[in-house]
């Protein structure tokens, strides 16, 4: 890995940024070999992987700007989230552009792709899927991929899901496997040690949760079993209030994250560089403080953008909607700013027209305080947006 870069140094440099320098300026810094008693961020090790990372890491998810990547590259940062479907592919063609001719050992990879092993042509879907993540990149291989979005336990233990990344795996694809999930985590996280094969588990984790002592409690199990955990979702969706128009303090956020030892990395989705700054500067003072812990506890109790998925809502609809994963997309659409996810996240669900519409009064009762009705209503209609309005 290459050497962090010193913090102060980043900071000023960074400010070239809208300055048409960025990138000159940061070739000639990534060079730089600094010695003595500069900043570095903490790193941990991914679980029985060995993979030394620092504590901060960029969910690249929603980042369409070279310079980004590029500031989060030479500031110290190594670990870079994607996914096959991100941006419709054009995230991972970004990150291989970047990249490319650079020192593999330099940085690590980690990308996700959706399947359904319900599919007849399953294999042969998620094997070309994982091919064209890999020509987009412009790589041989990734250093993790994930399953993406597996929604329960059955999912983590399909013997089909499990025969395709470990084919990944054994032809040197992939170095490691894993899985993503939203979903309820205690029962998946030991689904994933039952099934013996999984290296990495990426999840929502946050302050926001309602099951944390249960998950605390099962991701303490996987790491005894040797699987590390990267924390995603970090921010609750980044805004302080239900109407998406507060931003969040995400040094807090992130503070409270790093205080769980066995969560080795953060993956914020910071689309700027005063965004990724900011998370630096909360990096390099990781330390939660009691500032930060008022600040949470009073945001605990608050109805935010957050869904915590604990399935309640599901079990109460009478139609038994997929509630939890059109609250993700209401999330992605009022508090990520990002409509395109939002409207993809609607579309792979396959919902009815009006999935409302046969009912008179909605008989869910959200434990997070959501207007679930009002919610749906207000977000399904974007799936009729067309795709070049989604800006």
């Amino acid at each position: 890995m290459k050497q962090n870069i010193n913090r102060r140094k980043f900071l000023s440099i960074s400010a070239l940024a809208g300055t048409g320098a960025l990138m000159s300026s940061f070739g000639a810094t990534a060079a730089t070999k600094h010695t003595g008693d500069d900043e570095k961020m903490e790193t941990r090790v991914l679980g029985r992987t060995g993979l030394v990372i620092p504590i901060l890491s960029m969910g690249v998810m929603r980042a369409d700007n070279p310079a980004v990547v590029r500031a989060a590259y030479n500031s110290g940062i190594t670990f870079f989230d994607t996914a096959h479907g991100y941006q419709n592919g054009r995230n991972e063609e970004m990150l291989g552009n970047f990249f490319h001719g650079k020192p593999r050992e330099s940085f690590l990879i980690a990308t996700k792709g959706k399947g359904s092993p319900r599919s007849e042509t399953f294999e042969q879907d998620y094997a070309e899927l994982m091919d064209t993540s890999l020509r987009r990149l412009q790589m041989d291989y990734v250093d993790i991929f994930y399953a993406h979005a597996l929604g329960d336990a059955d999912e983590v233990k399909d013997p089909r899901m499990i025969a395709m990344l470990k084919k990944f795996k054994e032809e040197g694809k992939t170095r490691f496997i894993g899985f993503s999930t939203h979903a309820y985590k205690p029962k998946q996280i030991d689904a994933a040690i039952e099934a013996g094969i999984y290296d990495v588990i990426l999840l929502g984790y946050n302050f926001k949760i309602n099951s944390l002592e249960a998950t605390n409690a099962a991701i303490e199990r996987g790491v005894k079993a040797g699987i590390g955990f990267v924390a995603m979702k970090t921010m609750t969706g980044g805004v302080e209030d239900s109407e998406g128009k507060r931003k969040i303090n995400g040094a807090a956020c992130l503070r409270w994250v790093w205080n769980n030892k066995n969560i080795t990395t953060a993956i914020p989705g910071f689309t700027s560089i005063d965004l990724l700054e900011d998370c630096l500067a909360a990096a390099y003072t990781p330390k939660i403080s009691q500032d930060d812990e008022q600040y949470l506890a009073e945001l605990r109790e608050k109805e935010l953008l957050f869904c915590t998925h604990c399935q309640q809502c599901v079990e109460q609809c009478v139609n038994h909607l997929p509630i939890p994963d059109i609250m993700r997309a209401y999330m992605y659409h009022y508090g990520y700013k990002y409509p395109a996810l939002s409207k993809e996240t609607l579309t792979a669900l396959n919902l009815q027209e009006m999935p409302c519409a046969s009912c008179k009064h909605c008989s869910v009762n959200c434990a997070s305080g959501f207007n679930v009705s009002q919610k749906i209503a207000s977000i399904v209609p974007l799936r009729h947006v067309a795709d070049q309005f989604l800006v």
